[in-house]
């Protein structure tokens, strides 16, 4: 094999969480009195830490401020955006030959482990994982280097050079890179192909379908 043991994104990779993420946004900052873009201007929010989507929004450090937007933001997304979800046409299927093929599926997604696993066993994705890693609320774990590597620790280390991780935006790379491991791009997420192309992946697929004929081509 040259991959068994596959690190998955989850937004803009397993699903696509456009509606709940730019709702939950947008009513975190309709509750704090703003006005708020069209859920189309919102797209970038998908993928970086929350946090720092915010610190552009609102143009401030002030971490009072910014903690509150995104109280707000989560007191929408537990009860009703996390499921405002689609899961990506192929990827129930894709996930499934995988494991039945011998590969360990791990999730690594820098979105709080809580609403993740709960993400995963809605859509009935769950049982495809052997690990399922996310930041916690606190904020711990949310740089995607810094969980990649927290992931790892679950990996044994003559299967590093197997291992891959697999995601829609640029952190995902730069994750890859500082852990020393492989990474795919897909163009199907939320990540612009000018991003991506300077994040210079190892492999970049534009469709499910792609990304299912190269990893079934490397295991």
């Amino acid at each position: 094999m040259h991959f068994e043991l596959l690190l998955w994104d989850l937004d803009g990779t397993l699903t696509d969480p456009k509606e709940g993420i730019t709702r939950s946004v947008q009513y975190a900052l309709q509750k704090l009195g703003l006005t708020f873009p069209h859920e189309d201007d919102l797209e970038w929010v998908i993928g970086p830490p929350l946090k720092e989507s915010f610190k552009i929004l609102l143009q401030t450090n002030d971490d009072l401020l910014l903690d509150q937007a995104v109280t707000f933001y989560r007191e929408r997304y537990r009860d009703i955006g996390m499921y405002e979800n689609i899961v990506y046409p192929g990827i129930p299927q894709l996930l499934a030959k995988l494991k039945e093929m011998g590969c360990q599926n791990f999730l690594a997604t820098s979105k709080p482990k809580v609403f993740a696993e709960k993400i995963l066993r809605h859509f009935s994705l769950a049982d495809c994982f052997s690990v399922m890693m996310g930041s916690e609320l606190n904020g711990k774990l949310v740089e995607k280097d810094d969980l990649i590597r927290e992931v790892l620790t679950r990996v044994p280390a003559q299967s590093l050079s197997k291992t891959v991780m697999i995601g829609d935006r640029r952190y995902d790379v730069q994750g890859a890179r500082s852990n020393n491991i492989e990474v795919i791009s897909v163009g199907y997420g939320y990540g612009t192909i000018d991003e991506l192309k300077a994040a210079a992946p190892d492999y970049f697929v534009s469709s499910v379908d792609d990304l299912a004929k190269l990893l079934l081509t490397m295991i």
